[in-house]
C-alpha cells in the first residue's frame, strides 16, 4: 500500500493499517463510435425472432422502353417482381456472473454497469463485422485504380498501390467518390463516407476546416457521435472500426455510398437475469443478438483504399 513520503530524519507516522478507500465512482471507459446504423437502412427488419430467419425483399422489375411508330402492333411485356432474401445468419452474445455478495452489499450497481458495457460491446462488434462486409460488396466501378462507370480513370486505390491521403488531396478524393456514384445515377441524398481518425485529422488542417464550406452550419472540427459534417453531399463519419490491412504499411478500406445500398436487420432475442445458479450464490446476466446484412444495390457501395501520406 502506498504511503506519503517523509523528509529525511522525520519518523514515518502513517500506520501500515491505514484504511483503503474504494471510490464509489467507476473509472470512465471509452467506447469506439459506431456508425453502421447510420450508413445502412433497416427498412426490411420485420419480425425477427431467432438466428436463421429470412426477410424477403421484393424488387421492382425493369420496364422496357421501346420506340413507337404510328399504327404499329403492340407487344406486351410481362414483368414479374424479383426477390432478394436477407438471411439473419449471425449472432453474438454476452454472459457474465455476479455474486450475491457483490450484488447486494456493494456500493456500486455492478449489474447495471456491466450490462451497459455489454450493450456497447455488442454495437462495436456489429459495426466491426458490418464495415468489413460492406467494402467487399463495392461495385467494380466504385473501387480500384480505374473507377468510374463512364470515365474509367478515377483512382480509388488497389492492393499494392493505395491512395496516399494528405491534407492537400483529401477533399479531391472525397469528390472523386461522389463522381463514381454520380456516374451510376445514385441519388445525392443519403450519401455517406466513413474515414479513419487520422483522415479526419487531415480534414481538420485542410482548406475545408471552415464550417461554411461543409454546408452543415456546424464546425467540421466538432464531432457528434462519429459524424463530422457534410462534404460534397456526403455525410462524413469518423470510425476506428474500419477494416485495415498490412500492405507494406497499414492501409484502410474507407467505405462510401448511399444508404439504400445496404440493408441491416437486428434483434435482441434474449435478455436474461438468472437468479438461480448452480455451484455458487449469484446471478447470471446474458443477452443474445441476431442480425443479418445484405447488399441490395452494389452501385451504391464504394471502397476507397488508402494509406497515410506525408504532408508537403
Amino acid at each position: 500500500m502506498g504511503q506519503l513520503a517523509v523528509a529525511s530524519g522525520f519518523p514515518q507516522m502513517q500506520s501500515l493499517g491505514s484504511p483503503e478507500i474504494w471510490s464509489p465512482k467507476l473509472n470512465v471507459k471509452f467506447y469506439d463510435a459506431t456508425v453502421f446504423g447510420a450508413i445502412s437502412n433497416t427498412d426490411y427488419e420485420g419480425e425477427i425472432t431467432k438466428k436463421g430467419c429470412k426477410v424477403h425483399i421484393r424488387t421492382t422489375p425493369d420496364i422496357s422502353i421501346r420506340p413507337y411508330t404510328d399504327g404499329m402492333q403492340l407487344t406486351h411485356q410481362k414483368p414479374a417482381p424479383g426477390k432478394i432474401e436477407l438471411d439473419i445468419d449471425q449472432a453474438s452474445f454476452w454472459d457474465f456472473i455476479i455474486t450475491d455478495v457483490a450484488r447486494f452489499q456493494g456500493d456500486i450497481n455492478y449489474m447495471e454497469d456491466w450490462t451497459t458495457d455489454a450493450s456497447e460491446g455488442q454495437r462495436i462488434y456489429v459495426d466491426t463485422v458490418g464495415l468489413n462486409y460492406f467494402y467487399q460488396q463495392a461495385s467494380a466501378y466504385n473501387k480500384g485504380s480505374a473507377a468510374g462507370k463512364k470515365s474509367g480513370d478515377i483512382n480509388l486505390g488497389v492492393t499494392g498501390t493505395p491512395v496516399e491521403i494528405n491534407s492537400a488531396n483529401i477533399v479531391e478524393k472525397i469528390v472523386d467518390c461522389g463522381v463514381c456514384l454520380d456516374e451510376q445515377s445514385v441519388p445525392s441524398t443519403g450519401r455517406f463516407i466513413v474515414l479513419p481518425a487520422w483522415c479526419i485529422g487531415k480534414l481538420k488542417i485542410s482548406d475545408l476546416k471552415d464550417a461554411s464550406m461543409t454546408g452543415d452550419g456546424k464546425s467540421i472540427l466538432r464531432q457528434r457521435n462519429g459524424r463530422v459534417g457534410m462534404i460534397d453531399r456526403f455525410e462524413v463519419y469518423d470510425s476506428n472500426l474500419l477494416a485495415s490491412v498490412t500492405d507494406t504499411v497499414t492501409c484502410w478500406h474507407a467505405v462510401f455510398g448511399q444508404r439504400a445500398g445496404l440493408t441491416f436487420a437486428s434483434q435482441f432475442v434474449e435478455n436474461q437475469v438468472l437468479s438461480q445458479v448452480e455451484s455458487t450464490f449469484g446471478a447470471v446476466c446474458r443477452g443474445l443478438q441476431v442480425f443479418g446484412m445484405k447488399a441490395l444495390k452494389t452501385e451504391a457501395i464504394g471502397d476507397l483504399y488508402i494509406k497515410k501520406g506525408a504532408e508537403s
